[in-house]
């Protein structure tokens, strides 16, 4: 396989601007639906599921006030399917997500089949392929109405299970509606937890030291919850929670030494206890120690990735760096998955370890993505980096390859 080397932007932008400042939060877990679905079959042969209900007049989709929603664009069909090929539980529901933004579109029926048309769901908002203003849309609908659907992708949800994600970008008005089989897959084989099973086993004397550090923590007293913790932990080693807080109260010091060590001694006092792990790559992740990173994240993603979701993102990041491209951009397209809405950040990072795989278009659609985020903080920077990434995209200039 043949190494590229980037451009100077690329290598200085991987460093300085994929940084998140902390550590991102995990994903809420998918609800339950909140109709019922309705089966059938519509004109065009493909299933029917019944899409989500729709508001008074919302059905005129070739009118100028809806430029890109035109019926011949704007109709999906498809599948869910567990990952045997079975049909899903009941009440899984259909999501479109663009540019971080979630719309219901449809049920699945009994059979996990759906379809929908897009613009006719009672919670839709403006399409995420017209980005002018309303006083404009008339004028531009006949240049919107072949839009692709940019930036968006669709997705099932259902409690308890994680979607794959099939991406809407680049599809016209005439494209085969058929989007294929969305599958599902269950979140309950998970090894890793946010608990510690040894918190249970803690003698009395230890308990109350641990609860007293917790309160001394509330009103800012972090000597005496150091303090605290560490009478715990003296009581009972084995106190995975008060190693994990002694940890925390050591950042916050910026002792990272000693932080490190008391978050070994938790992970040593029980492996499965994930938050530990969370810590220590977080730590590594400012010291910009890209090894430590990739290791210690791969180890909570195989954990527990689902109320973890930031091990992905940062895995990705510290792949890139080690320049294993092909495990970045695993982790990076997973991230993308489960964590896109709550982290904009991951389809920046994709677009890096795309742009550096000489993918360029792919790493100019998930940039532009990215800057569609109200969350973006180094829009300058970016701006920058994708200007140069399209240039070579026009210009498909080749780089040189590294010795």
């Amino acid at each position: 396989m043949r190494i590229w080397r980037v451009p100077t932007i690329l290598a200085s932008a991987a460093v300085a601007t994929i940084l998140l400042p902390a550590q991102v939060g995990p994903p809420k877990p998918p609800g339950g639906s909140t109709g019922s679905p309705t089966t059938g079959t519509g004109a065009t042969g493909a299933p029917s599921s019944g899409s989500l209900p729709t508001t008074p007049g919302s059905g005129t989709t070739n009118s100028p006030t809806n430029p890109g929603l035109n019926t011949r664009g704007a109709f999906f069909y498809g599948r869910v399917a567990m990952p045997d090929g079975t049909a899903p539980p009941t009440g899984v529901i259909i999501e479109r997500v663009c540019n971080g933004s979630t719309r219901p579109q449809a049920y699945a029926d009994a059979h996990g089949e759906f379809s929908f048309q897009i613009g006719q769901t009672q919670d839709m908002l403006s399409d995420a392929t017209d980005d002018s203003p309303s006083a404009n849309r008339g004028a531009q609908g006949s240049q919107k109405s072949n839009a692709t659907l940019f930036g968006c992708d669709l997705r099932a949800k259902l409690a308890g299970y994680r979607s794959d994600l099939i991406s809407l970008a680049g599809r016209r008005n005439l494209d085969d509606p058929n989007i294929g089989t969305i599958f599902l897959h269950p979140y309950a084989k998970v090894e890793g937890l946010t608990t510690s099973a040894t918190s249970a086993l803690a003698p009395k004397d230890a308990h109350k030291a641990f609860d007293k550090g917790l309160e001394a923590v509330k009103k800012s007293k972090l000597d005496e919850a150091q303090s605290d913790f560490l009478k715990a932990t003296d009581i009972y080693p084995r106190y995975a929670a008060a190693w994990l807080e002694l940890g925390r109260i050591y950042e916050q010091h910026g002792q990272n030494i000693e932080a490190r060590e008391a978050y070994t001694r938790s992970i040593a006092a029980d492996s499965k206890f994930v938050n530990p792990y969370e810590r220590m790559y977080l730590l590594s992740f400012r010291e910009k120690k890209w090894e430590d990173v990739a290791q210690i994240t791969a180890r909570v993603i195989r954990l527990n990735s689902y109320d973890f979701p930031g091990s992905l993102y940062y895995n990705a990041v510290a792949n890139s760096q080690l320049w294993r491209l092909d495990l970045a951009e695993k982790s990076a397209r997973e991230a993308v998955a489960v964590s896109a809405a709550e982290n904009p950040k991951v389809y920046y990072i994709l677009g890096v370890i795309l742009a550096k795989k000489q993918d360029f278009k792919g790493a100019v659609e998930n940039l532009k993505i990215y800057l569609k985020s109200d969350a973006v903080t180094d829009r300058d920077t970016t701006a920058k980096l994708l200007a140069d990434i399209e240039k070579r995209s026009e210009a498909k200039l080749e780089l040189k390859p590294e010795p």
